[in-house]
C-alpha cells in the first residue's frame, strides 16, 4: 500500500473544503471498499479525508412525506429503522441481502453508493482493464465473464455495479444532496447520478470534484407492496448474478403501478420503465408478468459465459412480480 496521510473533519464544508486543497485526496467513511483497493495499488491517494464522524448519521421523516437518510448512517441502523422497514421494506431487504452483518455495521450509505465493481479483472492488476486503467482494454469481454453485464454494456466494459442498496433506492426514485466546496448543495436523482461505461468507463458517476454525499431523501413511500430479491452463488456475503427491486399496486386484480429495477446486470442500478409501462393497466396474472420479463430483457446481450443470466434475469422478475401480487397488503401506515 502507498503511504498516505490522514485528517478527520467533522464539518461537512470543512471536507470539501480539505478535497479541494488536497487533489490528490479522497473521502473515506466505513472504508470497507477503499482500503482493499488501496491495498492492491488500485487507488493511490496521498491523503485521506476522514469522513466518518460528520453529523450526517440521521434518518428523519420530512414534513411533506420523505425521508432523509444522511449519508454516514450506517447500513445495518438504516435497515433496522422503524420507517424504512414499515413503508420502505423493498430498501431494509436490499441492505440485508448485502455484505455481511459486521461490514453493515461499518459501512456508510454514502460510501455504499459509491463502491466500485468487484470484476476480477478490474481487481487484477495484471489484467487490461479500461476501468482501472483508460485505454487498457478489457480482458472480461473474451474471459472470464460470468458474472458481468447483459445490459447497457459496450466493448469497452462489461462490469457491473455490485450495490444492493442502490438497485432499492433506483425503484422508489431516491434522490442525493451533494456538497460542494463552494457550500453550494445540488440535488441529483439516482437514476441520473450512475453512468453506463461508453467509451469512459473510468467515469462512473456524475459526481463533481470534492463534492460530498451529504444525504439520500426518498419520496414518500408509494402505494401497494414491496419486495427485493437477489439471486447469488451462496446464501450469505456474495454479489448478486441478479437482483430485482420490485413495487406494485393492483385494483380489483389490476395492476396500477409497477416499479422494476434490476442489479447485477449493468454498468449501473437498471430501471426498467419498459417493464413498467407492460404491466400498468394489465391485469394481475402470469403472461402479464412473462410478457413485463420478456420486454425488460429484450436488449439484453451475453458475452458467452454470462449468457444463462438474460434467462436467470426474466425468471427472477416473473417469480417476484407473482410473490408481490400474492403478499398480504402491506401499506405504509
Amino acid at each position: 500500500m502507498k503511504s498516505f496521510t490522514y485528517e478527520r473533519v467533522t464539518d461537512p464544508r470543512t471536507a470539501c473544503a480539505a478535497a479541494a486543497a488536497r487533489p490528490d485526496s479522497r473521502f473515506i467513511s466505513g472504508g470497507t471498499n477503499l482500503i482493499d483497493l488501496m491495498r492492491l495499488e488500485i487507488e493511490r491517494p496521498a491523503h485521506l479525508i476522514d469522513v466518518s464522524r460528520l453529523p450526517l448519521t440521521a434518518i428523519e421523516e420530512l414534513p411533506q412525506g420523505q425521508l432523509r437518510i444522511g449519508a454516514s448512517a450506517r447500513n445495518s441502523d438504516t435497515a433496522a429503522n422503524p420507517i424504512v422497514r414499515t413503508r420502505y421494506p423493498v430498501l431494509s431487504e436490499a441492505l440485508l441481502a448485502g455484505a455481511s452483518g459486521q461490514l453493515r455495521n461499518k459501512a456508510s450509505v454514502g460510501g455504499n453508493l459509491l463502491q466500485r465493481t468487484r470484476c476480477h479483472y478490474f481487481y487484477d492488476t495484471a489484467s487490461d482493464c479500461n476501468k482501472r486503467q483508460a485505454g487498457a482494454g478489457c480482458a472480461a469481454l473474451h474471459g472470464a465473464n460470468r458474472n458481468h453485464a447483459i445490459l447497457g454494456a459496450t466493448e469497452s466494459c462489461i462490469a457491473t455495479h455490485p450495490s444492493d442498496m442502490a438497485v432499492a433506492l433506483t425503484a422508489l426514485g431516491a434522490t442525493m444532496s451533494l456538497l460542494s466546496p463552494e457550500s453550494t448543495t445540488r440535488t441529483v436523482p439516482i437514476g441520473e447520478f450512475y453512468r453506463l461505461p461508453g467509451t469512459t468507463p473510468h467515469v462512473e458517476n456524475n459526481l463533481a470534484a470534492n463534492e460530498l454525499i451529504t444525504a439520500v431523501t426518498v419520496p414518500p413511500p408509494p402505494s401497494g407492496r414491496q419486495r427485493y430479491r437477489k439471486v447469488r452463488d451462496r446464501a450469505s456475503y456474495e454479489f448478486a448474478l441478479v437482483s430485482v427491486a420490485v413495487i406494485l399496486a393492483t385494483e380489483a386484480d389490476t395492476i396500477t403501478d409497477a416499479r422494476v429495477a434490476f442489479g447485477g446486470v449493468a454498468h449501473m442500478p437498471w430501471r426498467s420503465t419498459e417493464a413498467e409501462a407492460a404491466l400498468t393497466g394489465r391485469p394481475a396474472i402470469p403472461s402479464t408478468y412473462q410478457a413485463a420479463a420478456d420486454i425488460a430483457m429484450e436488449s439484453a446481450v451475453g458475452r458467452g459465459e454470462n449468457d444463462f443470466k438474460i434467462d436467470l434475469a426474466r425468471n427472477t422478475l416473473r417469480r417476484t412480480l407473482a410473490d408481490v401480487a400474492a403478499m398480504t397488503d402491506r401499506r405504509p401506515s
